[in-house]
């Protein structure tokens, strides 16, 4: 029995020193003493190395494999995408010359529109110092048509009679002088005429006396509405001595130049509409009177009685 006991325990010996081999690093040596595998675990670990072995090589030829099929795709990509620059290379070259292009006619164009402004600008002060002078002008134009009727006074609506003449309508004048208490001698008339009537079948035409003094036309003026203000009956054909259409209303006023009497007659849309109370002529210029208390207003362009009319 003790025989048995050690023989099992020198069995037993062995295995645990095997067992104990799985976590040692060196299998060979196990205390100083060298060891033996057994056959047949010995073939157990052999057959294990080898399986790994053939597991890596397959691994390894499958990465070659994957690699040389990576490698062709992006070799097939780059040719395409190289082929395919070669294609667009020259279409974005057109781009980009067409572009260059464009730059250069957008600077040429910037360069000209530059130029046109300051020449539109060199031309905008020309058009208003041009419309300053002509202001001028004008002004200075009215004045001198102005000086050139200062003596002149118009008889309005006279009846015209056959085959008239100078004399006939000097005859008229001094009528009409004698009537009013301001006799006017022929010596005092330097000229006097019929004017022509802008409008066709117009038969009672005005009549324009040409003195030989500014005050004595004022005089009779004056005169003339003071015999409109003092009888009922107003000047009218008659009064010129004519026995036709004696009843015609005749009207005495100053010649005024085509400027003048657009500003008289916009001033008397402004009394008739009684934004004002009084608008007359004097010595050929034009004046308003809002009432009694206000100051007097010269009228000198259409563009003031605009500003009048707006306010009102």
């Amino acid at each position: 029995m003790s025989q048995d006991k050690s023989a099992c325990t020198q069995y037993n010996k062995p295995v645990t020193e095997i067992n104990r081999s799985f976590s040692e690093s060196d299998m060979s040596t196990i205390g100083g003493t060298e060891y033996t595998t057994p056959t047949s675990t010995r073939h157990m670990f052999v057959s294990t190395r080898l399986k790994r072995k053939r597991e890596d090589i397959d691994l390894s030829s499958e990465l070659t494999n994957f690699k040389e099929e990576i490698k062709n795709i992006m070799t097939t990509m780059i040719n395409e995408h190289s082929a395919e620059l070669k294609k667009i290379n020259p279409t974005l070259a057109d781009i980009k010359n067409t572009n260059h292009n464009i730059e250069n006619s957008i600077a040429f164009l910037m360069a000209q529109n530059d130029e046109y402004k300051k020449k539109i600008e060199k031309l905008e002060q020309q058009s208003q110092q041009d419309r300053l002078n002509i202001a001028t002008l004008e002004e200075k134009i009215e004045e001198m048509h102005k000086g050139m009727r200062k003596a002149n006074f118009e008889i309005k609506n006279v009846p015209k009679k056959m085959n008239e003449t100078k004399e006939d309508l000097l005859e008229m004048v001094k009528c009409l002088t004698s009537n009013i208490g301001c006799p006017l001698p022929k010596t005092e008339i330097k000229d006097i005429y019929r004017q022509r009537s802008k409008k066709e079948g117009i038969k009672n035409s005005t009549i324009l006396v040409e003195t030989t003094s500014t005050l004595l036309k004022n005089d009779i003026i004056k005169m003339c509405k003071a015999f409109n203000i003092k009888h009922k009956s107003k000047l009218c054909a008659k009064h010129l001595g004519l026995h036709i259409n004696e009843d015609t209303p005749i009207y005495i006023s100053e010649n005024l130049t085509p400027k003048a009497s657009r500003l008289l007659f916009r001033g008397k849309e402004l009394v008739r509409s009684k934004a004002y109370k009084y608008c007359w002529t004097s010595y050929g210029k034009v004046y308003l009177r809002k009432d009694d208390n206000t100051p007097i207003l010269l009228l000198k362009t259409e563009a003031q009685i605009q500003q009048i009319m707006q306010s009102c």
